[in-house]
């Protein structure tokens, strides 16, 4: 069952304020006229808004002008993303509607998330995109999307790789002078190398544990 409403302000889902609509009674009920979003459509509500007229028209005038104020500024902006990317390009994970509302927010934006659509709906690949912004009645806008690769951190594996190149120059080192003998872990990593001068300077250090 539906019933007939007039909306007592801007609902982008529905329509704008003044407009006559037909929706179901339930959200009619449990949705609209609770919050004060929709009036039922009735003699008394009509002659209410025909004398509000004025004052609505020129109120959707204004929104007109901050839309096309808000497009020009928007479609000046190209909007930058970096995010984690294989060596194809591909993200780990992707930019959504959400992504571009928390961007917009930090130029001053404040744009619903219903009114942005990204190209597939989400982006998951590096590259150059157009999101269309819905704006106030028929203006939209068109923000350009960068989409870019962040770089791989290496520093942990390069370090790890000096700290072991060091320890094999230290277990060299021991060799060559028959000082004390490399720790376990250079021995693990120089095996073949190593393990002969272990037992060889034990035997000078401690002939009594060799005759064990």
């Amino acid at each position: 069952m539906h019933t007939k409403i007039i909306l007592n302000q801007d609902l982008a889902s529905l329509g704008e304020e003044g407009d006559v609509k037909e929706v179901a009674k339930g959200y009619a009920r449990n949705f609209l006229f609770p919050r004060n979003i929709a009036l039922q459509y009735t003699e008394r509500t009509i002659k209410l808004f025909e004398a509000r007229r004025g004052e609505i028209e020129a109120r959707k005038e204004e929104k007109r002008k901050d839309a096309l104020g808000a497009k020009e500024k928007i479609e000046e902006l190209t909007l930058t993303l970096i995010m984690p990317a294989g060596a194809n390009g591909k993200l780990y994970g992707a930019v959504t509607n959400l992504s571009i509302v928390d961007e917009l927010a930090k130029q001053g934006f404040a744009i619903e998330r219903k009114r942005i659509e990204v190209p597939g709906n989400a982006i998951k690949n590096v590259g150059k995109y157009k999101a269309t912004i819905k704006l106030y009645g028929n203006a939209s806008a068109e923000l350009a999307v960068n989409v870019e690769a962040a770089e791989i951190k290496t520093e942990a594996k390069s370090t790890h790789s000096q700290t072991r190149q060091r320890r094999q120059e230290r277990g060299a080192e021991n060799v060559e002078t028959g000082n004390e003998a490399p720790s376990v872990e250079a021995a693990a990593v120089e095996t073949a190398v190593v393990e002969a001068p272990v037992v060889e300077a034990a035997a000078v250090e401690a002939p009594a544990l060799v005759s064990q």
